[in-house]
């Protein structure tokens, strides 16, 4: 873990303030003690301050910031639906011959994880007055999408389909010398919220299907392929 400056962090100086006085006043323990727990103690509460700045959104746009925070927020609730959804599969996928899905399911989940992670870094790269998205980034973007397209079939291709017509959209904008950046977060937002209602439809299809039928097990490996298609959309919107 980095280590920072507590003197950098009124409250955290004023918190080792306190407790020298109380330790060498009121309690009169020796100020040799008290010097270097003084100044563990403002480094230990200057360490969340100094992670709660890093993860703050420095973005020139109030509204763009505002979108960026609901879908991190998005992605959280997300996060906690995966983690349900991750135990219940292990509680009902038992058999060997259902390991198959019970994989499928897990794999899916933990790409959901990354979600605010990959959220992050895409709002770190929209920071600043400077950092519009250029005409070449957004082409590249593109141009993986369509190539991922075309080796996709089924609902995964559906989305990519309609990832690359947002891309488009935001490829228009940015060679207008608009500011394309408020179109990108709202393609991501929209994946997040695609993204809960497989989750969810995989959840209500678990519960219902018969576990034991092939069919029933396909449709719901192919829930969890769409999911995971989702995240990898996610994964080409933000390089």
């Amino acid at each position: 873990m980095k280590l920072v400056n507590p003197l950098s962090y009124p409250l955290a100086v004023l918190a080792g303030g306190i407790s020298l006085i109380i330790g060498v006043r009121l309690i009169q323990l020796p100020s040799l003690i008290m010097l270097p727990t003084a100044a563990a103690i403002a480094t230990g509460i200057s360490l969340p301050l100094s992670q709660k700045e890093a993860n703050k959104i420095n973005i020139d746009n109030p509204a763009l910031a505002r979108e960026i925070e609901s879908v991190q927020q998005q992605a959280k609730l997300l996060i906690g639906k995966a983690e349900d959804l991750r135990n219940e599969a292990k509680q009902m996928l038992t058999s060997s011959t259902q390991l198959e899905l019970l994989t499928a399911v897990e794999y899916a989940c933990d790409r959901t994880q990354e979600l605010p992670g990959k959220i992050n870094q895409l709002a770190q790269k929209l920071q600043g007055s400077d950092s519009l998205l250029s005409p070449g980034e957004l082409q590249l973007q593109l141009t993986e999408v369509k190539a991922k397209q075309r080796n996709s079939y089924g609902l995964a291709k559906e989305k990519l389909q309609q990832l690359a017509a947002s891309l488009e959209n935001n490829l228009r904008l940015a060679q207008q010398g608009q500011d394309a950046r408020q179109a990108q977060v709202v393609s991501l937002a929209t994946l997040v919220i695609e993204s809960a209602g497989v989750l969810q439809q995989l959840q209500n299809r678990l519960r219902t299907s018969n576990l034991n039928n092939s069919e029933e097990i396909n449709q719901l490996k192919e829930l969890s392929e769409e999911l995971k298609s989702m995240q990898e959309s996610v994964d080409l919107l933000i390089m």
